[in-house]
């Protein structure tokens, strides 16, 4: 028992002083290639197995034959190892290598392309979370280019909607100091129009600043979606009796809902707007309020002939007004984009589709 004891821990003592000594090893290579690491990790191993062996042998005085035989063995062992160390990490840093040059493609603005062959689990892993990074960057990227086009689009529309006013104004106030006018009455309301056409596109500028700035100021308070429909019907009554347009207001339900009444109050006096410019004489726009799964449904439905499939996505984004909309009074296609901005500040959702005839704006709303 004793003997094998001492054998024990001779073998511990010669395997320990070289496992430090490894360590240390590793320490000062940590920067260098992984083929390094590897090697000393099976040198480590061989050398301990090797060291351990010696301590016994000697121990255990053993004959110098035995102890060659036994140092043969372990020395071919130690060539073997280190070999197959070599091999692995020869593969490993290139799998690394290939890994590492398919994940440049971040940088050119191109999609991640995983190395074909067998590799590690670990880098199988890193593989599909690089894959997964770049599908992530890639919408990013296309967010960015909507965003931008849309951007340029706004600047556009706004610089054209403001030089039309503008000018106007200019030619009238340039007819009434010279004297020409021949009704100044007229001229001065006129300007006015054009205004107050500068102060509403100025006011929807600055609102559609504060929602992508996340400072637009809400106070929610408990009203019954009756009151809200009735209030934008009455404020968009004048509008639609000037283009010959019937509102309908049916299927109101008098549930609750807990809004911002003033903000909300804008988005379906913008709903109502839109609808009703895009609606034909004697045509009809309707307002509802329902109850659903989800919450509260406000929508409107307007006779508009429906709008194309590909422009749909785009309804709402901020300065986009369609084909057939680019001049007054269609506006700086700003109102649908405050009024989905609105509608999400408020943790609901804004959709459109197509029915027949027309087109439905609905707003969905949390429940009170």
């Amino acid at each position: 028992m004793r003997a094998t004891l001492l054998i024990a821990l001779y073998a511990f003592a010669g395997a320990a002083v070289s496992g430090l000594a490894g360590a240390g090893v590793l320490r000062l290579i940590r920067r260098r290639s992984l083929t390094a690491s590897l090697t000393v990790v099976a040198a480590v191993g061989v050398v301990a197995m090797l060291a351990g062996t010696l301590a016994v042998a000697w121990a255990m005085f053993l004959s110098p034959h035995d102890l060659t035989v036994v140092t043969t063995v372990v020395a071919m062992a130690a060539v073997v190892s280190l070999a197959t160390a070599l091999l692995l990490g020869r593969w490993v840093v290139g799998r690394s290598r290939a890994l590492a040059l398919a994940a440049r493609s971040f940088g050119d603005g191109g999609d991640f392309a995983a190395p074909d062959g067998p590799t590690t689990a670990e880098l199988e892993s890193l593989s599909r979370e690089l894959a997964a990074t770049s599908a992530r960057l890639a919408q990013s990227r296309e967010r960015e280019r909507a965003l931008e086009t849309s951007r340029r689009e706004l600047v556009a529309w706004i610089s054209h909607d403001l030089r039309t006013p503008l000018a106007g104004l200019r030619a009238m106030s340039e007819a009434l100091e010279d004297g020409v006018a021949a009704d100044p009455d007229r001229y001065l309301r006129q300007m006015r129009t054009e205004v107050e056409r500068l102060n509403d596109m100025v006011g929807d500028l600055f609102e559609l600043s504060r929602i992508h700035a996340g400072t637009l100021p809400l106070a929610p308070t408990r009203i019954s979606a009756y009151d809200l429909v009735g209030d934008a019907l009455a404020g968009a009554d004048p509008l639609a009796r000037e283009h010959g347009v019937r509102l309908v207001g049916g299927r109101v339900e008098p549930v609750p809902v807990e809004v911002d009444g003033k903000e909300m109050s804008r988005v379906l006096g913008n709903l109502l707007v839109n609808a009703i410019r895009r609606t034909p004489a004697d045509g009809t726009v309707a307002i509802a309020a329902e109850r659903s799964a989800e919450g509260v449904v406000l929508s409107v439905t307007d006779g508009c002939g429906g709008i194309p499939e590909e422009d749909l996505p785009r309804v709402f984004d901020t300065g986009w007004r369609g084909t057939h909309a680019r001049t007054p009074p269609a506006g700086a296609g700003l109102g649908l984009a405050i009024v989905r901005g609105i509608v999400e500040a408020h943790q609901g959702r804004a959709t459109v589709r197509n029915i027949p005839g027309g087109c439905r704006f609905e707003v969905l709303l949390p429940p009170a």
